[in-house]
C-alpha cells in the first residue's frame, strides 16, 4: 500500500482522505493542532516550520504532498535531501510561494500577465501608479491568501507600512468581465489533463462560488484555457494538481492572476461535479498512477463557500429532494471564516446555481 504524507492538516488534507480510502492509498497528516481539518488522518501534530518535526513525519511514507505552500525553503531542502519523493517538487512550488518570482518565471515562458513591477520604494510606487492612470493593485510577495496582502492603492502611503517590510508587487488595475480557473493534473511521468474551464466569483478577494463549466465559454477559450494550464505545469514540472487563476479582459484576453500548485477552492466544484475529483487526481498524480476522467458527470455544477458556520442542527432544514451536496470541514464557528461549501448539479444552470445558493444560505444565517 501507497503511504502518503500531507503536510498541513487543512480542509484540503481533510478533503483527500475518501479518495485515499477508495484509492487503496494510507494517508498520513502533519497537523497544526489536534482540532485540524484532517484530524481523523494526522498521525502527528507539529509545525511544518519545525525541520525535526517535519523530518521525523517523513519516516515511513513513500510521498509527501502538501495541504499549502507556506512550508520555508529551509525545511523543504532538508525534506529533499531525505530522498523521499516530494510533490510538487520544490522548485515548482517556490513559484507559488513568492508572487514576484511567478511573475518572472511566467514572463520567461512568454505567457500572459498583467503589466506589473516589483517596488522597493515609495518613488517607484508612485511611478508606476503614474504609469497607470493614477491607480494600481499592490501584493505583498509571501503570505498572501483570500484577499489578505492584496490592496487596490492610489498612492504610495498607501501601502508604507509593507514597503518597511521589503519589495512590493504592483500591477496594472486589469479591466476583466470575469475571473476563471484552470485546473490541470500532472503525474512525474509527464502525463497530464485538464477539467473543463471553471468561472468564479470572489467576493473581497475571497472565492465565494464556482461553476463547471464556465457559462458561455467559447471553444478558443476553452482551448487557451486548457494551453495554459498545461503550458504552466509542463514549464515548471508540476506534478499534482495545479490551479491556474485567470482575468477574461473585456477585450477578450486570459491574463494569469495567481498559481497554486495544490488542489484549490474553485476545484471544490468537481467533487460532485467530475467523475474524478481535483483530490481523488491529486492523490492519483502524487501516487504516480494513470489519471482519472475529468468529464463533468452532469451539464452544469456549482459550489459555494460556507462562512462563519456549518452547524449540523440546520442540516434538517435542508430536504432530500433539494438534491444538494454538504462538505463540512470540521471547523469552529468563526466571523468570515470559511468552514464548508455546498455543491449542486443539473441540466438547467439557473436551477443548480438557485439551489447551491439556497442551501449556504440556510447555515449563513447562522453566522
Amino acid at each position: 500500500m501507497t503511504v502518503i504524507g500531507v503536510i498541513g492538516g487543512g480542509q484540503l488534507a481533510r478533503m483527500m482522505i475518501g479518495p485515499a480510502i477508495e484509492l487503496g492509498i494510507e494517508l498520513r497528516v502533519l497537523a497544526e493542532t489536534e482540532f485540524s481539518s484532517a484530524r481523523d488522518r494526522a498521525t502527528a501534530i507539529g509545525d511544518y516550520r519545525d525541520v525535526d518535526a517535519v523530518l521525523d513525519f517523513a519516516k515511513g511514507v513513500d510521498v509527501i504532498t502538501f495541504d499549502h505552500e507556506h512550508i520555508p525553503p529551509t525545511v523543504l531542502a532538508a525534506l529533499d535531501a531525505t530522498g523521499v519523493p516530494l510533490h510538487p517538487r520544490p522548485a515548482a512550488l517556490a513559484v507559488a510561494q513568492d508572487k514576484i518570482h511567478m511573475r518572472r518565471v511566467l514572463d520567461d515562458l512568454g505567457l500572459p500577465v498583467p503589466i506589473w513591477s516589483m517596488a522597493e520604494t515609495a518613488a517607484e510606487v508612485d511611478d508606476f501608479i503614474a504609469t497607470q492612470g493614477g491607480r494600481a493593485i499592490a501584493k505583498t510577495p509571501r503570505g498572501g491568501y483570500d484577499g489578505k496582502g492584496v490592496a487596490a492603492i492610489t498612492s504610495s502611503n498607501d501601502i508604507a507600512e509593507w514597503l518597511n517590510s521589503g519589495p512590493v508587487l504592483l500591477e496594472e488595475c486589469v479591466d476583466f468581465s470575469r475571473e476563471l480557473a484552470q485546473l490541470v493534473a500532472r503525474r512525474p511521468s509527464g502525463d497530464t489533463v485538464t477539467w473543463p474551464v471553471i468561472a468564479t466569483i470572489q467576493a473581497d478577494g475571497v472565492c465565494t462560488e464556482a461553476v463547471l463549466p464556465a457559462p458561455k465559454a467559447s471553444q478558443r477559450l476553452i482551448d487557451d484555457a486548457a494551453h495554459l494550464g498545461r503550458t504552466i505545469a509542463e514549464g515548471l514540472g508540476v506534478t499534482g494538481v495545479l490551479a491556474v487563476e485567470l482575468f477574461e479582459t473585456t477585450d477578450d484576453r486570459l491574463l494569469i492572476n495567481e498559481l497554486a500548485m495544490r488542489p484549490h477552492n474553485s476545484g471544490h466544484v468537481t467533487m460532485d461535479g467530475s467523475v474524478t475529483s481535483q483530490f481523488e487526481q491529486h492523490l492519483r498524480a502524487v501516487a504516480d498512477i494513470p489519471l482519472g476522467s475529468t468529464d463533468s458527470r452532469n451539464i452544469w455544477a456549482a459550489m459555494v463557500n460556507v462562512f462563519g458556520a456549518m452547524d449540523t442542527d440546520r442540516y434538517r432544514l435542508i430536504e432530500a429532494s433539494s438534491a444538494v451536496k454538504l462538505h463540512n470541514y470540521g471547523k469552529d464557528a468563526r466571523p468570515g471564516r470559511k468552514v464548508g461549501h455546498v455543491s449542486a448539479t443539473g441540466d438547467e444552470l439557473d436551477d443548480v446555481v438557485h439551489r447551491a445558493r439556497a442551501a449556504a444560505a440556510i447555515f449563513s444565517q447562522s453566522k
